[in-house]
């Protein structure tokens, strides 16, 4: 097998319409910490393929990932918010393992999120020790589809064993 020079995975970014309050609700629903902040523009405006950018960049942190919120001065953010469709090409949700989903109902709505109960899947005995794995989505303020997983074995676990 060939080998390929990817030394490890980087983080996930998501352009938001207000940072301080995705900031919030990544901080306060899913428990994501402040990295670092830094404003930047001209001198990466070739990567982000947008001439005369301008915006903040926030790194968030977890033990196992990092998210960079993407806050635009220049040029205007655009889309208009609303959950996109699974079936659309591209990034469609990012996912977590957690205990119980409900927990998190209440406070995805106080920081600007929603919770979508109509989601809600049962995959019987798919979970850990032949349980079912329950399945719904949040979305965060800007409509970012959020999976909460609950009885979901470990994959990053078996994944390992892989390497």
């Amino acid at each position: 097998m060939r080998r390929v020079a990817i030394q490890s995975f980087s983080h996930i970014g998501i352009c938001v319409s207000d940072l301080a309050v995705s900031q919030a609700f990544y901080e306060n629903v899913l428990g994501f910490k402040h990295l670092f902040s830094a404003e930047l523009g001209a001198e990466i405006e070739k990567t982000m393929e947008l001439p005369g950018c301008e915006f903040t960049s926030c790194l968030l942190a977890r033990p196992d990932l990092l998210i960079e919120l993407l806050a635009y001065k220049q040029p205007a953010v655009i889309g208009d918010g609303n959950r996109a469709p699974m079936n659309r090409l591209g990034l469609t949700h990012l996912c977590f393992r957690v205990e119980a989903a409900d927990d998190l109902a209440e406070l995805a709505v106080q920081y600007g999120g929603t919770f979508h109960r109509e989601t809600l899947s049962e995959l019987v005995g798919w979970g850990e020790g032949g349980t079912s794995i329950f399945s719904l989505h949040l979305t965060d303020p800007d409509g970012t589809r959020i999976e909460c997983i609950v009885n979901q074995p470990n994959m990053a676990e078996s994944a390992k064993a892989l390497f």
